[in-house]
């Protein structure tokens, strides 16, 4: 069952890969902004309610699409790019086994405990 998770993130980073094609973006901005939804970490400085809070807005899919969706019906492209960015970014973290966080600390996800497994 791991494996198929695992498969389905990885499609789901593709498609995050295919949506910003469609955009008029430089491929390179994709390399530079994919890692920028990480600074939701940064909640987990004051501490871990706050963090886990901060870090699943910025790692929250369906808050991504939303964002997209709205840059479409606005044909606003910038709403658009942040929501591909943060739906993709989302998408790979959980490849790597990193999901939404649970108030008792950064280890604690919906999929697991890391380094467990």
């Amino acid at each position: 069952m791991k494996a198929l998770i695992k498969l389905e993130e990885v499609l789901l980073f593709v498609l995050g890969i295919y949506l910003f094609s469609l955009l008029d973006y430089k491929w390179w901005w994709f390399l530079v902004l994919i890692l920028t939804p990480d600074f939701g970490m940064l909640g987990y400085l004051i501490n871990s309610k706050i963090g886990a809070l901060v870090y699943n807005i910025f790692h929250h899919r369906g808050l991504a699409i939303v964002i997209y969706l709205i840059g479409i019906y606005l044909s606003e492209p910038l709403l658009q790019l942040i929501g591909v960015i943060l739906f993709s970014h989302a998408s790979m973290d959980r490849i790597f086994g990193y999901g939404l966080k649970y108030e008792k600390g950064f280890r604690f996800t919906h999929l697991g405990e890391i380094g467990n497994g």
